[in-house]
């Protein structure tokens, strides 16, 4: 195959996307509110790119996203992401955030320290926030300091991370005082 292509793909969160290429995936695109926003994110993300229908290798991460994401053990280090273009250090802290076992959190201080980069922790903020490899590199997985749940990269759509903690079964430990005055209603049955 010469260039990039993508799919959509159910999961029980929404529609989902995934962008390929010869040296494997190049972003996973969590939903948005409406499947044509997730699209169009992918679109504007991978212009190049092509729907396709997926080869092994990629439907073998999409199984790997969908049963994560319905909360699920997989291990999804084994598949190949094209890591070119990302800059040395954003590697560093994808390859590293991929170590991070299922139900554990890390602080952007402590995946600083354990680069041997401390003082860095917002340099790792910043590439957890860029992350282009949804659930394959579990950024939802690195905190900010007190383990407070912030929103995920643009790539992560309209999911927070304490919901993809929960889901994997893991509770954040603190909440904003948004979250206290303003919790979330479940929706209402559409009728």
């Amino acid at each position: 195959m010469a260039g990039r292509a993508y799919t959509i793909f159910d999961t029980m969160i929404g529609r989902c996307g995934i962008a390929w290429g010869d040296n494997g995936v190049v972003g996973v695109q969590l939903p948005e509110a409406r499947e044509i926003e997730t699209r169009g994110r992918m679109l504007r993300q991978h212009p190049d790119a092509r729907e396709l229908r997926p080869p092994l290798n990629v439907e073998i991460a999409i199984d790997g996203i969908t049963a994560l994401l319905r909360g699920q053990p997989c291990d999804l280090s084994d598949v190949a992401i094209d890591m070119d273009g990302v800059l040395p250090f954003n590697r560093r802290v994808y390859e590293f955030t991929r170590t991070i076992p299922r139900g554990e959190t890390r602080t952007y201080g402590e995946v600083a320290a354990s680069l041997r980069a401390s003082g860095a922790a917002h340099s790792v903020a910043q590439a957890i926030s860029h992350n282009p490899f949804m659930i394959i590199v579990p950024c939802h997985r690195v905190l900010e300091a007190g383990n407070y749940a912030d929103k995920i990269s643009p790539n992560g759509g309209s999911i927070s991370k304490r919901r993809l903690l929960s889901i994997e079964g893991r509770n954040t430990v603190s909440k904003t005082l948004f979250d206290v005055l303003l919790p979330v209603a479940p929706p209402r049955p559409q009728g």
